[in-house]
């Protein structure tokens, strides 16, 4: 088997909370090592955010939950104070030897200890330096703090999500996960990736990265926002709606719910004689899919009365059989236990630290030649400190025990 592809890249992660732990997760699933730099006693803030916790064998909640365990594989975790002079210098030290240096401080921040671009790329000239914030290095916002549910609100997201207008609830509504980090830290990997190549394979230098959340949001609305940039129209919430082709959204059954997207001409035809309702497609109102956006309320209107005559499993049938795109409204325990999701190996279990079955979401990459296949717990609070500062700088014991006695690691 082929080594993974970023073996050999080493990651210095200065991240934490969720946008800079998931791109670190993603380069580490794809073979890079990672050394995830956490405060000592108290570690990444996302060990506190809540439960559930990971139990040790006496049942006994440890200092890891579901927020970091989602974001931290594949990382060997060492404890350093940034704040402490010989704490800097064991992050400088360290970024000599290192390829990329990911950090989401706010901005300035990393200045006052000497830990900013400039002073890094003193030590090591071809780093790549990946800076992860809220706003970017640049602009009247730019010291601000944030987090993700901010950016889908000042980003148009929220003004694009929830119940129509006129609909009871109706009003900006906020994504449920933290999309805009997931979104974020895709976009950091891709920019480590390109820096990576352009400096292997162009033999170009190392280089500052700016990423940040508000860029990456506002990017992500796609469609919606190029109709406001094409004609300045505000695009309308939908609900659950579908867009592009009509009908498309969530319809009510005998038993549950189903998610509908007719895409074309044909697949309305296919659609409505699953429905009985072969009349549909010569009405004036609905001949075309322009027709069926324009009268959207009178044809899902019509829709919904004919779905509630029966069950979920029976309308996917028929849809299947006639190839009409749809699927159920799953909650995660049927996600879970779906089999083509079982087939796909989307959940992986792994042991712990204290020998018990853990389950994660595998990387949703796969490779012919390469694939991802180590999957290595989060690691607990400072967990490799002594043996990177061992292997890595050739501090001897004494060295090590006089720094974690002076509170450096």
């Amino acid at each position: 088997m082929s080594p993974l592809p970023l073996s050999g890249v080493k990651i210095l992660d200065l991240t934490r909370v969720l946008a800079g732990p998931l791109s670190t997760q993603m380069l580490g699933d794809l073979g890079a090592d990672v050394i995830k730099i956490e405060r000592p006693g108290a570690g990444d803030d996302a060990r506190s955010f809540g439960p559930p916790y990971l139990k040790d064998l006496q049942g006994r909640q440890v200092n890891m939950n579901s927020f970091y365990l989602c974001a931290n594989r594949n990382k060997r975790s060492v404890t350093v104070n940034i704040a402490d002079p010989d704490g800097q210098t064991i992050i400088r030290e360290l970024a000599a030897h290192c390829d990329v240096f990911i950090e989401n401080y706010k901005v300035g921040d990393l200045k006052r200890y000497g830990l900013d671009y400039d002073s890094i790329r003193l030590v090591n000239p071809d780093i790549i330096y990946c800076s992860v914030t809220g706003f970017g290095q640049s602009g009247p916002y730019a010291p601000r703090p944030g987090y993700d549910a901010i950016f889908q609100a000042m980003g148009g997201l929220m003004s694009a999500t929830g119940h129509m207008d006129g609909e009871p609830g109706a009003g900006p509504m906020k994504v449920g996960p933290s999309i805009v980090d997931y979104m974020t830290g895709m976009n950091c990997s891709i920019a480590v990736l390109a820096a990576l190549y352009h400096r292997k394979v162009n033999g170009g230098p190392g280089q500052h990265i700016d990423i940040c959340l508000l860029d990456t949001v506002i990017a992500s609305l796609s469609h919606y926002a190029q109709v406001y940039l094409l004609n300045g129209t505000k695009p309308a919430r939908r609900g659950t709606w579908g867009n592009g082709g009509m009908p498309a959204g969530v319809f009510r059954c005998a038993d549950g719910e189903l998610m509908l997207v007719v895409g074309n001409d044909a697949q309305f035809a296919r659609t409505c004689a699953v429905l009985g309702k072969p009349e549909l497609t010569t009405d004036p109102r609905f001949a075309r899919n322009n027709d069926r956006i324009v009268n959207g309320k009178e044809l899902m209107a019509i829709c919904a009365a004919v779905f509630l005559k029966n069950k979920v499993s029976y309308w996917l049938e028929k849809l299947e059989k006639v190839g009409v795109p749809s699927g159920p409204v799953n909650d995660f325990e049927q996600v879970f236990t779906d089999p083509h999701v079982q087939h796909r190996g989307l959940q992986v279990t792994i042991d712990d630290p204290y020998e018990q079955p853990l389950s994660l979401i595998r990387n949703p990459l796969s490779f012919s030649e390469t694939p991802v296949k180590d999957y290595r717990c989060p690691p607990q609070l400072g967990e490799h400190t002594s043996d990177i500062l061992s292997t890595m700088l050739a501090y001897d014991s004494g060295k090590i025990a006089k720094l974690k006695q002076s509170g450096a690691i």
